[in-house]
This record gives C-alpha cells, structure tokens and sequence, in this order.
C-alpha cells in the first residue's frame, strides 16, 4: 500500500528558484529508483515561502530504501542546501479549519 506524505521545505534566503529546481526533479528521481507511484504530484507555497509537496512513496519500505539510495542521497543534499526541512504545524495559517495555499505549476 503506498503512502501519501507532505512535505514541507522552506527555502533559504536568495534560494527560491533553485528549490523550485530541486522540487521539479525530486519526484521524478524517486520513480526512477522505484520508490514513488505515478501519483500526481502536487506542490504548494505557503505564505512564508515555504513549498509544500505532496506525493505518494509506493510503500513504508521505499522510505526506508531511499535512505541507503545514493542518488536519492544525492539529491537530498541537493535539497539541503536551499532549503530547510519544516513541519505543517509551523507554517501560517496551517491552524485554520481550511487552510489556504498557492498552487505552483512546475
């Protein structure tokens, strides 16, 4: 059974499009290495700036492999360096019953 995760990065300072860069090839990555589903993804900008993505790993066990996978590796470093990993609870308006987003087209 696949699992459907959030994830939120927030960009650092002056680092905005290379996210952006790294979000766009994150995905795609995963279902080379067979560990994300053909989901679509979507991704989304709080208020703050921080992108939101949504996808879907192809199980609990893909988790686990991406993290002994050294291109995935790879590219989480890549993310490393523009951006900082955050949690849904931090982000505004995330405490509201509906809680409004900008899509981003990639």
């Amino acid at each position: 059974m696949g699992q459907v995760v959030i994830a939120a990065y927030r960009p650092k300072p002056g680092q905005e499009k290379l996210l952006l860069e790294v979000v766009k090839t994150h995905v795609p990555i995963l279902r080379q290495q067979k560990l994300a589903t053909s989901r679509p993804v979507q991704v989304l900008r709080a208020s703050d700036g921080t992108l939101l993505e949504i996808f879907e790993w192809v199980s609990e066990e893909a988790v686990e492999k991406a993290h002994h996978d050294p291109v995935v590796q790879k590219l989480w470093e890549r993310f490393s360096k523009v951006s900082e990993i955050g949690t849904l609870a931090t982000l505004p308006g995330a405490q509201e019953p509906f809680s409004h987003f900008e899509p981003v087209d990639l």
